[in-house]
């Protein structure tokens, strides 16, 4: 049976970095939402949009566990902003006999400020693949949502280093 990793972290952190980092020391597949949702509606923002991803987190969700339990380790890049969803997530797999284990990309202040700017230079130059441009108010709403993970919460943290 493989094992799921499911990589947290605010926006613009690094979790897509790191989980590419991990992926060949693991023999892992990595399943992003954020890709999955580029793909399939190229962000479009809006009503559905919401609707839209939450129904393809519980799907991805399921689909990852069912992977695991094939044989492959997995590597399930969520952002996970508050305790409560990454409880449930761990929940979830435990119920269902998969091994899972929590890892947190921390990234200082400075590092992320950087790393938005860097992202929405991206996009502004048409580089930015599955990232969507954050500006001033979509920023601020996304950053009020977000619920650091305790070190009890977590198996692995990264920190993010310049």
């Amino acid at each position: 049976m493989g094992k799921v990793i499911i990589v947290c972290g605010k926006i613009a952190s690094g979790k897509s970095y790191y989980s590419r980092k991990i992926k060949d020391s693991l023999n892992a597949v990595i399943i992003s939402p954020d890709e999955a949702t580029y793909e399939l509606i190229n962000n479009e923002q809006g009503e559905f949009y919401n609707v839209f991803s939450k129904r393809l987190n519980n799907y991805l969700t399921k689909k990852v566990g069912e992977i695991a339990k094939a044989g492959a380790n997995v590597i399930f890049e969520r952002g996970l902003w508050s305790k409560k969803d990454r409880e449930n997530i761990v929940k979830y797999y435990r119920d269902n006999n998969v091994e899972c284990e929590l890892h947190y990309v921390y990234v200082d202040d400075d590092t992320w400020k950087q790393n938005i700017l860097e992202r929405n230079k991206r996009i502004e130059e048409g580089n930015g693949g599955s990232d969507f441009y954050l500006d001033e108010g979509l920023l601020k709403k996304l950053d009020s949502k977000w619920e650091e993970p305790t070190k009890d919460e977590v198996d692995v943290i990264y920190v993010v280093r310049r």
